[in-house]
């Protein structure tokens, strides 16, 4: 079966592979090499790099509605395209292209959470269980009938970039029995779309932490920014990233106020919520290093009653 693949950042690269396994992959399409760093020097990604290990070539285009990047694919006579967040809306040109449609690994358990970000969104909202869906795509966002799903549990403090390395793998094993069953395969299933949420791209401003939350709604704030953009709050002047945040076995004072430090211990800080206790347990001033609450507060100590509160500006990346 002659295939395509397309997609871009790390997750992306287990669905690579499965692809490669399964099929006759003739050519793989990612994004442009971009400034990253300091120094801002373009660097590939990791699906580009993958690829050229496997010794498969790459495309990666500027523009995906030109019909340019069609025309390469026409040549190839595909059976599939197989898209894992390759980053851009494919056109209907592209779309009807292969002999079997284009098929798309997401990593949520559609319709919930369509779009950029459903694991940080799966997270952020408490879901207890998240999944992979393979999907046969339309020109609609993430509307395509599904294939197969599979379901599997989210920690209570596993974080964002923690169920990123979990569910890739997870995606290129179901996407290899969906392609080894392809001509074969049942029609997809309609999405439900009375069932239809949201995954919007994350911004920097988002990760600012609202300490009038309860401290569940904290902690998965602070589990669901990381590893972007972080969850950040003020220090006075200072603008303070939050990681590995948990319920704290403190009570709360009745007179606290949100955001309030009631101490530190070797677990983290503990800060009053709008609605019980939240445990951070590191700490990074933006710009420095990442360390444990402890150390820290060791060397910046609270001073009794500090508060937390919004920072200055919003921080840098």
């Amino acid at each position: 079966m002659r295939a395509a693949f397309m997609g871009s950042p790390e997750f992306a690269v287990a669905s690579l592979h499965a692809v490669a396994e399964v099929c006759d992959l003739r050519v793989v399409v990612s994004q442009p090499d971009r400034p990253a760093g300091r120094g801002r020097k373009l660097v590939a990604p990791a699906v580009k790099e993958a690829a050229l290990v496997l010794g498969v070539p790459v495309l990666q285009p500027t523009k995906v509605r030109d019909g340019s990047l069609a025309a390469e694919l026409r040549r190839h006579a595909l059976d599939v395209i197989v898209v894992t967040a390759y980053g851009r809306i494919l056109p209907r040109e592209i779309l009807e292209l292969p002999r079997f449609g284009c098929i798309n690994v997401h990593a949520s358990l559609l319709p919930r959470w369509r779009g950029a970000a459903p694991i940080q969104r799966a997270v952020l909202a408490g879901d207890g269980e998240t999944g992979v869906a393979i999907m046969r795509m339309e020109e609609g966002l993430d509307t395509g009938p599904i294939y197969r799903e599979l379901v599997t549990p989210i920690g209570p403090l596993e974080t964002s970039g923690e169920l990123f390395e979990r569910l890739a793998p997870l995606g290129g094993r179901l996407l290899a029995e969906v392609l080894r069953a392809l001509p074969e395969l049942p029609p997809p299933t309609p999405q439900d779309e009375s069932r239809v949420t949201l995954a919007p791209m994350l911004s920097k401003a988002e990760g600012l932490t609202r300490w009038t939350c309860s401290s569940s709604q904290v902690v998965d704030h602070v589990r669901g920014m990381d590893p972007w953009p972080g969850a950040f709050t003020g220090r006075g002047p200072l603008t303070l990233k939050l990681f590995r945040a948990a319920p704290s076995s403190r009570s709360r004072p009745d007179d606290a106020a949100p955001g309030q430090v009631l101490g530190v211990d070797r677990v983290g800080v503990h800060v009053a919520c709008g609605e019980g206790v939240v445990c951070v347990q590191e700490l990074q001033v933006v710009g420095g290093k990442r360390m444990p609450a402890q150390a820290y507060a060791a060397g910046k100590p609270f001073a009794a009653g500090e508060r937390l509160a919004d920072p200055p500006a919003e921080p840098a990346s």
